[in-house]
Parts: structure tokens; C-alpha cells; sequence
């Protein structure tokens, strides 16, 4: 395989094992494309997927995963902690191997083209692929939800880049795009007072004016009586994991309240927990391309 793409689909499912399984079953049987992870989370009623594969096999399964979805998940009957306003929530492509962002924002709108006129599903492209400044941030494209999403179509600003103008009733929308690697990172509070995780998480989210390359929200998860600050890091070099981690456990402290554990979820690069090691350990004059085994391996290849 020369070229590799990265494909992160987001699904509004975590609880039905049986659909669950569906989608992990059909991500497995796409020749050329290969199913590295899967995480799937009943708090937020959420799977996610990561497959790699060449450009061609990349865009045969993000079709056929974006059907499965539509035809298997009711968007009239989803709850869940995590904002959502698709059957198929987000479907970011991410240039691994011998492939640019530019090709993957190419990708990116053949797929959206193929999904909105086969699957009557709206589209809109984000991230690099974005058609427009507003466009950009998946936050503000999924504002309001499926439940909000009818009524936001209708507005100029707010047409499906392809696809019907209308929501699908079950499937609602689905954002397509291209970016590069984030990291899904979240902290548990040793509370279950979810207005301090949403305090905290404006506090360290870029566009509420904290780290810029943070977004954040606070969400409770149910099972456990735990509220979390759930972060995407779109920047891990910009904005390493544990400059946000020790601001959450500060301002957590000013409440009294401590650090459960984190979460990373997904497939995250190498580097940006290299970055969290060498930072807790305090080495000096470490070179985590020399140093870590498994990097001087790779680079042998």
C-alpha cells in the first residue's frame, strides 16, 4: 500500500451491540482498507471507528458505512451525552502515508457528492474541506442538533454543501471533512457536579478564550456518576495534553475537587504521549527519535 488515509467515522450508536457489530463487521470486510480501532461508549451513545486504507478503499467503506447507518440508526429514539446531529455524525479523513490534506479534501467531497445524492443525507464539509469560514468548526455546523437541524437548514448560511435541503427524519445530517491527526482526550472529575465540568471546560476551550487549539465540553457520565471535561486536541503540538490536563486539575482543585483518571480514545499519535512522559519525567536532552525503541524501528522501514 503507497498512499494511506486515515478515516475516523463517528456514529450515533454506543449501546446496541447488534449494530455495533454491524459496523465493525463491515469496516473489517472492505479490501484495502484495515480496521486498526474501535471505541464505542454508552455515556455518550457513541462509536467510533478507525480505519486506514488507500484512497479508493477509504472511499468504498465510508459509503457503505454511512448506508449501514443510515438504515440502522433512529435518530428519533438517541440519547446520549454527546452532541450529535447524524446518524453518522463526522467523517474526517486524515493523511497518513504519501497522501496530502489536499488529497484527502479531494476525497472528502467525492464522498459527500456520492452520500448526499444516493443516501439523500445532507452534507456538509468541514475542517479543510470547509466551504466557507463558518464552516469550519464542526461545533458550529452541529449547533442545535438533529433536533434543531430542520429549521437551521432552511437559513442561506446553513445549506447542505450537497445533498437534500431537507434533514433525513432518521438520519438527520452528517459532516464530512479533512484534518489533520487530534487526539480524543477526556478527564473524570471525582464529583457529579456536571455545571463544574462545563465550568472548567469553558475555561479551557479555545473559543471561550482558553487554549486555542482545544475544543471542550462537560458531559456527565450516567453509569457512573462522574462528570467529565471531553476534549478533541486538534493541535497536540500546539497545545500538548498535559498543559490542558494540569489546568483542569488546578481549577478542579479551587472547587475541591480531584482528578479521577483520563481517557484517551481511539488511535492517538506516538508523539503526543511522548510529549506528556517527557514532560512528567523532566528528562533532559531526550530525542524521542533516537531514544524510543519502536521510533528507530520505524524509521528503519
Amino acid at each position: 500500500m503507497s498512499q494511506v488515509i486515515e478515516l475516523v467515522p463517528n456514529f450515533s450508536e454506543g449501546v446496541n451491540e447488534d449494530i455495533i457489530s454491524g459496523l465493525v463487521r463491515l469496516a473489517q470486510s472492505t479490501p484495502g482498507a484495515s480496521l486498526l480501532d474501535y471505541s464505542a461508549d454508552s455515556n455518550h451513545n457513541r462509536t467510533v471507528l478507525s480505519l486506514v486504507g488507500s484512497p479508493e478503499a477509504i472511499k468504498e467503506v465510508a459509503f457503505n458505512l454511512i448506508q449501514y447507518a443510515k438504515n440502522h440508526i433512529d435518530l428519533t429514539q438517541h440519547k446520549g451525552a454527546h452532541p450529535r446531529m447524524g446518524a453518522t455524525d463526522v467523517c474526517p479523513l486524515i493523511p497518513l502515508k504519501d497522501t496530502s490534506i489536499e488529497e484527502c479534501v479531494d476525497l472528502a467531497q467525492k464522498i459527500a457528492k456520492r452520500v448526499g445524492e444516493e443516501l439523500d443525507i445532507p452534507i456538509f464539509l468541514y475542517e479543510a474541506a470547509a466551504t466557507a469560514p463558518h464552516r469550519k468548526n464542526i461545533a458550529k455546523i452541529r449547533k442545535g442538533e438533529f433536533e434543531g437541524m430542520a429549521d437551521k437548514i432552511k437559513e442561506d448560511k446553513w445549506q447542505p454543501d450537497y445533498g437534500p435541503d431537507q434533514v433525513h427524519p432518521r438520519a438527520g445530517a452528517t459532516a464530512i471533512g479533512a484534518r489533520m491527526p487530534l487526539v480524543a482526550f477526556n478527564v473524570n472529575l471525582d464529583t457529579d457536579n456536571i455545571d463544574l465540568a462545563k465550568r472548567i471546560a469553558k475555561i479551557v476551550r479555545g473559543s471561550s478564550g482558553g487554549f486555542k487549539y482545544c475544543k471542550a465540553i462537560g458531559v456527565m457520565l450516567e453509569d457512573r456518576q462522574v462528570a467529565q471535561v471531553s476534549m478533541n486536541m486538534v493541535n497536540y503540538k500546539k497545545t500538548p495534553l498535559y498543559r490542558v490536563f494540569e489546568t483542569i486539575r488546578f481549577e478542579a482543585k479551587h472547587y475541591g475537587v480531584g482528578i479521577l483518571g483520563t481517557e484517551i480514545v481511539g488511535l492517538t499519535p506516538a508523539e503526543a504521549l511522548i510529549d506528556s512522559a517527557n514532560y512528567y519525567l523532566q528528562t533532559e536532552d531526550f530525542n524521542p527519535d533516537h531514544q524510543v525503541i519502536e521510533n528507530q524501528l520505524l524509521n528503519d522501514l
